[in-house]
């Protein structure tokens, strides 16, 4: 028997629980990656909306790691949304101050890391986000990336490194 799809009650109540557990870390995620708040509230309403468009396939798959799967789909949101030509032209480097305080970092090294991290490369970015803004184990990390375990472990090496280098004034990102 083939899996039916989610009736829209179930996937109302769900979405709505998604949404109350995980909107905030989604939105966070998404104005680290992009670097402008209102572009980020834009891709945390389109994430929910493409959960809310695949939530039969979420079934399919099988339940659980749900916030995995939700970073992933933020994850790609924002990749979507920095290859528009007009999103190209904004300034990553936007204030801390532009997102809303419970989302932010609160003491000034907090913010010193948290602008050192904006400035890694992209791949090296994500997996810290995810790992370590996220609290995502590797394996979930991985999962939301769609990359093997040992990649997403590599380039978190690899950004634990950069940043050691960016801290100790070695290196600038």
């Amino acid at each position: 028997m083939e899996h039916a799809e989610v009736p829209g009650a179930v996937r109302a109540k769900r979405l709505e629980e998604w949404v109350d557990a995980y909107g905030d870390a989604v939105l966070r995620v998404c104005f680290l990656y992009l670097g402008d708040r209102h572009l980020a509230q834009d891709a945390r309403q389109d994430t929910f909306l493409k959960a809310w468009k695949a939530m039969a396939r979420f079934e399919k798959n099988g339940p659980g790691h749900e916030k995995a799967y939700l970073m992933r789909i933020a994850v790609n949101t924002c990749k979507d949304y920095r290859r528009l030509a007009w999103a190209r032209h904004t300034d990553a480097r936007t204030a801390l101050e532009d997102l809303p305080p419970r989302l932010t970092a609160r003491q000034e090294q907090d913010r010193a890391l948290t602008m050192d991290v904006m400035r890694l490369p992209e791949k090296l970015k994500q997996v810290v986000l995810l790992h370590y803004y996220q609290n995502l184990t590797i394996q979930e990390t991985a999962q939301a990336l769609g990359i093997p375990k040992s990649t997403a472990y590599k380039r978190l090496v690899r950004a634990e490194e950069t940043l050691r280098r960016a801290l100790k004034g070695g290196d600038t990102l």
